[in-house]
């Protein structure tokens, strides 16, 4: 399974993908050809950035959940 643009969100990426070609390589893409680029793009190396966003997503949350220990530990009270 693989995400699925907005109607909107999909034409502005694929613009932006066939304005890429002809500043870089001086080719103009049609639309099916920007449809299929985005639809590669999306299913082979999308999961590779999302997978990547999962794993600092998860060190940020380990850093968080790391800090309020070391807060709670320092809110305790020594027994007598």
């Amino acid at each position: 399974m693989y995400i699925q643009f907005p109607k909107e969100q999909k034409e502005q990426i694929k613009d932006r993908l066939r304005q890429y070609f002809l500043d870089e390589r001086g080719e103009e893409m049609g639309d099916l050809a920007a449809e299929n680029l985005l639809s590669f793009i999306t299913k082979e190396i999308g999961p590779v950035y999302y997978n990547q966003a999962l794993r600092d997503a998860q060190k940020a949350v380990d850093e968080r959940i790391a800090n309020i220990e070391e807060d709670l530990l320092s809110m305790k009270r020594p027994i007598e």
